[in-house]
C-alpha cells in the first residue's frame, strides 16, 4: 500500500486509512468483551430497578423484622381530599389506610436524605471534572477495592472521575422513580414503602461514596490514612483577638477556595477559619499530603450554630447545603454579621452577586445595604469572604456588637421568668429551665451552668416564653466559663478502610475474636447532652471493638478529656483495628462503613460485589457482627444512611427522639419459624438464636443502648471463642447498665460448652440445668458455616451455585 501523502492520495491510501480505524473499533471491541469477561460471574442485579430486590432479599429481611409503625397522629393531610382520619381500620378518600400512609411518610424521609446525598455528589463531580478533568484517577489509598458500594449496584469500578458518571446518573435516574410513588394515587401498601424504602437507602449509600471519594481524589484529603492529624475542636480554639470566618454546611467545595486566597495572601495566622457541621469536618482534611492546613478549626456540630452566632464572635459566615438553620440571615443582621450564600440549594432570598465586581460587593456588605448576597463563583467567593472577614472585624469591634447580656441585663432577664413552666414543655430535652431561672434568681448560676451542654440551641424555649426572655443568650452568658474551655481534639476523617485493614481483621470479624464493629454517626439531637456518645465510644474501645464514627458523632467524640486530659482520638489509635477509634470522615463518609462490611465479603470471604447485594447482605447479616448508633438522629439523611445499612444486614439503635421517625424493624424472637437458615454446604435447614434481634429502633438512655448493641453484634456464624467472647460483653454491660443481673435470653446464644464465658462457665452450667431444664447434650445444636437466609440452589445465580459447590 501506499504512502498518505500531503497531495492526492489513491484508493489505497483510503485503504490504510480504513485499517487505523479498524484499530481503534477493534481495541474498543475488545475492552467491551474484557469488561464484559469479568462480569461473567456477577450476580442477578446489575443496575436494579424498584422492584429487583423486592421478592427475593427485601421481603424476606422485613418476614423477619416486621416493620412497627409510630404514628404521629391518626390524620392524613397529604392531598385536598383531606385531612382524613386512618385511626383504627379507616381508609382515607384515596383509599390509603394508616400502614399506607405511615409507609409513605417514612419513605419520604429516607428518599430525601438520598436526594440530598445524591445531590452533593453531582455537585461535587461537576465541579471536579470541571476542575481537574475526567482523567483524574481516584487515588483512595492501599486498596484495590474502591468503590464497593458503586459496583454492588451498577458492577462499575470506576478508576477516574470521568468513569464516576454513569453511576451518578444511574443514581439520579431511580430517584426519580422513587419519587414517583409517593404521588397521590400511587403506591399504598406499607410492606412495598418499606421495601421501596430500603432500596432508597442502598442508593443513598452509593450517592455518599460518589461524594467522598471524588473530593478525597481532588482535594489531596487523607487517604486510609490510621494516622490523619489531630485537629483543635470546640468554640474555645476560636481566637477572638483576630477576625473569624464562620463557614456552616457540608460541601466544602467552596471553603477550599477561600483557603487557598488565605494562603496565597498570608493570611492564615491572622484571621481564624472554623466551621460547623461536616464542611467543618473536610477542611481540616484538605491538603493532607502538604500538611499546609493546620490553621482550620472545628466548632462543632449543628446545635452550636445558633450558640456561635449569639456569641457574636464570627465576623462573617457562609453558608454552603445542608443542616444549616433557617434563621441564621436574621439573627446574624441583628449583629451586623453578613452571611455569603455559595450554593444554590440554600440562597436565604439574599441578592445574587455572582457576576457583579467583588470590591462593589464589598461595599455593599460592609454598608449593610444588603444583609448577605448569594456568590456562585468560586474564584470571587474565595476573595470576597476572607477581604470581607478582614474588613468586618475592625468595624464590629468598634461597635462592641454582641447578643450576650451585661451583668446587669442578666439579673434583669432572670427577674423577669413568672415560673409558668412554658419553656420545659417546650424543649425537646425537657432541660428544667425553670428551676435553673429559680436559682439564678437567688444568686446560684450553676444549674444554668450544668444545662449549656445538654442545651441543643433550637430556641424553642424562646418561643414559648411569655415574658420574651432570649433564654439562650442567658445560658451563653453564665457559660462563658465553660465556653473558653470548651477545647478538644478530633482526628481528621481518615478516608476509607484499606484492602490491607480488612485482611487483617476480617477473619477474626467473622469469627467473633473481635467482638464487632460499632459505629456512631448522626446528628447532635441528644437526650442527655454530648457526652453520652463520649461515654458509648469509650465503653466500647476499652472491650475490644471497632469503633467507627463519621460527622456530628465523631465530632462530639472529640469534645472531652479523661483525668489525665486526654481526648478518645488520643487514647485510642485511628485504624479499623480491635481497639481502635477510626473518623472516617465527614456525613458521606458513612458509605465507607458499609463499604468495609462488603469488603469482608469481598476480600475476605471471596464473596463477587457486582451487582450482587442480596448475597452480600446476607452475609455481613449472618456473619459481620456491626451495630449503627445514630444517637442524636435528627435529619431524613439519617434516616437514609440508617435505612442503607439495613438492606446490608445491620442494624441500627436510634435516640429516643428518633421514634418520630415513625418507623423500626424489630423481630419477634419467639417466633421460631423466623429463626432458620440455609447450612450453604449442604442447603440443610437450621435453627439459629435471634440475632440480631432488630434492624432498627430506638432506646431510651445511653445505658440501655451500650447493652444492645452489643447484643446485636452477635452473629449465627460466629465461632465458639467468638459467641464466649460476645457473650462475655453483653452479659456484662447487662449487669453494670442494668440492674446487676443477666439478661433472662442468654441462655438461647449457647450452643455448646465452649460458647460460654470462661470466667463464669461452672455457674452458667448449673443455670442451663437448674433454671432452664437442659440436659446437657450439645450434640443438638451445631456452628453453622455459611448460613443463609434463603438457600434454593436451582433458583440462585451461577455464583451462588458455585459457592455452595466449593461449601
Amino acid at each position: 500500500m501506499s504512502k498518505l501523502t500531503t497531495g492526492s492520495f489513491s484508493i489505497e491510501d483510503l485503504e490504510s486509512v480504513q485499517i487505523t480505524i479498524n484499530n481503534i473499533v477493534g481495541a474498543a471491541k475488545e475492552a467491551a468483551e474484557e469488561k464484559e469477561k469479568e462480569l461473567v460471574n456477577a450476580g442477578p442485579t446489575l443496575f436494579p430497578g424498584l422492584e429487583a430486590y423486592r421478592d427475593d432479599w427485601n421481603f424476606k429481611l422485613l418476614d423477619r423484622y416486621e416493620p412497627v409503625i409510630t404514628p404521629m397522629c391518626d390524620q392524613c393531610c397529604y392531598c385536598t381530599y383531606g385531612p382524613c382520619d386512618l385511626s383504627g381500620n379507616k381508609r382515607g378518600a384515596c383509599g390509603i389506610d394508616m400502614m399506607g400512609h405511615n409507609g409513605r411518610e417514612f419513605f419520604l424521609r429516607v428518599i430525601t436524605g438520598t436526594a440530598c446525598h445524591a445531590a452533593h455528589g453531582r455537585h461535587l463531580l461537576d465541579h471536579l471534572i470541571e476542575k481537574y478533568g475526567e482523567d483524574l484517577p481516584l487515588t483512595l489509598g492501599q486498596s484495590n477495592v474502591l468503590t464497593p458500594n458503586i459496583t454492588i449496584s451498577t458492577g462499575l469500578s470506576p478508576k477516574t472521575l470521568g468513569e464516576v458518571k454513569p453511576a451518578m446518573e444511574y443514581v439520579e435516574e431511580q430517584l426519580t422513580q422513587l419519587l414517583a410513588t409517593v404521588h397521590a394515587g400511587q403506591e399504598s401498601a406499607e410492606i412495598d414503602y418499606d421495601s421501596k424504602a430500603l432500596f432508597s437507602g442502598s442508593l443513598d449509600h452509593v450517592g455518599m461514596e460518589i461524594s467522598d471519594i471524588v473530593q478525597v481524589a481532588a482535594y489531596d484529603f487523607p487517604k486510609a490514612d490510621p494516622e490523619a492529624p489531630l485537629v483543635e475542636i470546640g468554640m474555645g480554639t476560636i481566637d477572638k483577638s483576630k477576625p473569624f470566618l464562620c463557614v456552616i454546611g457540608h460541601n466544602v467545595a467552596g471553603v477550599t477556595y477561600m483557603m487557598d486566597y488565605m494562603e496565597d495572601n498570608n493570611l492564615t495566622d491572622k484571621m481564624e477559619i472554623a466551621g460547623l457541621c461536616c464542611t467543618a469536618i473536610d477542611l481540616t482534611r484538605y491538603k493532607e499530603a502538604d500538611r499546609r492546613a493546620p490553621y482550620a478549626k472545628v466548632i462543632g456540630s449543628m446545635s452550636k450554630e445558633l450558640k456561635v452566632i449569639r456569641s457574636g464572635m464570627p465576623d462573617v459566615i457562609v453558608v454552603d447545603e445542608q443542616c444549616v438553620r433557617g434563621d441564621i440571615v436574621p439573627e446574624a443582621q441583628k449583629l451586623q454579621i453578613p452571611v455569603i450564600a455559595s450554593n444554590p440549594k440554600i440562597m436565604y432570598g439574599l441578592p445574587n452577586r455572582t457576576d457583579a465586581d467583588v470590591d462593589e460587593t464589598m461595599e455593599e456588605l460592609k454598608s449593610g445595604k444588603i444583609p448577605g448576597c448569594v456568590m456562585l463563583d468560586y474564584d470571587k467567593l474565595g476573595e470576597l469572604c476572607v477581604r470581607l472577614t478582614m474588613e468586618m472585624a475592625p468595624i464590629r469591634d468598634a461597635a462592641g456588637i454582641t447578643a450576650l447580656p451585661t451583668d446587669e441585663e442578666l439579673v434583669n432577664m432572670v427577674a423577669k421568668c413568672a415560673d409558668c413552666g412554658a419553656c420545659l414543655l417546650a424543649c425537646p430535652e425537657e432541660i428544667d429551665i425553670p428551676e435553673a431561672m429559680g436559682f439564678a434568681k437567688k444568686g446560684d448560676f450553676s444549674y444554668f451552668e450544668e444545662i449549656h451542654d445538654t442545651c441543643i440551641g433550637c430556641r424553642r424555649c424562646e418561643q414559648v416564653c411569655k415574658k420574651e426572655i432570649p433564654i439562650l443568650n442567658v445560658i451563653e452568658k453564665i457559660a462563658q466559663k465553660q465556653i473558653a474551655e470548651e477545647k478538644g481534639l478530633m482526628r481528621a476523617g481518615r478516608g476509607q478502610v484499606s484492602d490491607a485493614e480488612i485482611r487483617a481483621e476480617g477473619l477474626n470479624l467473622v469469627m467473633g475474636t473481635t467482638p464487632g464493629i460499632i459505629a456512631i454517626i448522626g446528628c447532635p439531637n441528644y437526650a442527655g447532652g454530648t457526652k453520652d456518645v463520649y461515654y458509648i465510644a469509650e465503653e466500647f474501645l476499652k472491650r475490644n471493638f471497632i469503633v467507627v464514627t463519621t460527622g456530628c458523632g465523631a465530632m462530639d467524640i472529640g469534645m472531652f478529656k479523661d483525668e489525665d486530659g486526654k481526648t478518645l482520638y488520643e487514647r485510642f489509635p485511628g485504624g479499623f483495628q480491635c481497639g481502635g477509634l477510626a473518623n472516617i470522615g465527614s456525613c458521606v463518609s458513612n458509605a465507607h462503613i458499609t463499604g468495609a462490611a462488603e469488603k469482608v465479603a469481598a476480600i475476605f470471604a471471596q464473596r463477587t460485589l457486582e451487582g450482587n447485594l442480596a448475597e452480600i447482605g446476607d452475609y455481613i447479616l449472618n456473619r459481620v457482627g456491626a451495630c449503627g448508633l445514630a444517637w442524636g438522629a435528627f435529619s431524613q439523611k439519617a434516616s437514609s444512611i440508617g435505612t442503607g445499612c439495613n438492606i446490608f444486614g445491620i442494624p441500627a439503635v436510634l435516640g429516643p427522639h428518633s421514634s418520630k421517625y415513625r418507623r423500626a424493624l424489630i423481630a419477634k424472637t419467639y417466633e421460631e419459624d423466623k429463626w432458620k437458615v440455609y447450612d450453604a454446604r449442604n442447603g440443610q435447614e437450621m435453627p439459629i438464636p435471634p440475632a440480631p434481634e432488630f434492624l432498627l429502633t430506638t432506646a431510651e438512655t445511653w445505658q440501655e443502648a451500650i447493652p444492645m448493641m452489643a447484643k446485636a453484634c452477635i452473629r449465627p456464624s460466629d465461632n465458639s471463642m467468638g459467641r464466649a467472647i460476645k457473650l462475655t460483653h453483653w452479659m456484662e454491660l447487662h449487669k453494670k447498665y442494668l440492674g446487676g443481673k443477666e439478661p433472662e435470653d442468654w441462655w438461647r446464644f449457647v450452643r455448646n460448652e465452649a460458647d460460654l464465658p470462661l470466667a463464669t462457665r461452672e455457674a452458667l452450667l448449673k443455670k442451663l440445668e437448674t433454671e432452664h431444664g437442659w440436659e446437657i447434650d450439645w450434640k443438638r445444636k451445631k456452628i453453622i458455616s455459611g448460613p443463609k437466609i434463603k438457600f434454593d440452589v436451582s433458583a440462585q445465580p451461577t455464583n451462588l451455585k458455585r459457592l455452595c459447590k466449593e461449601a
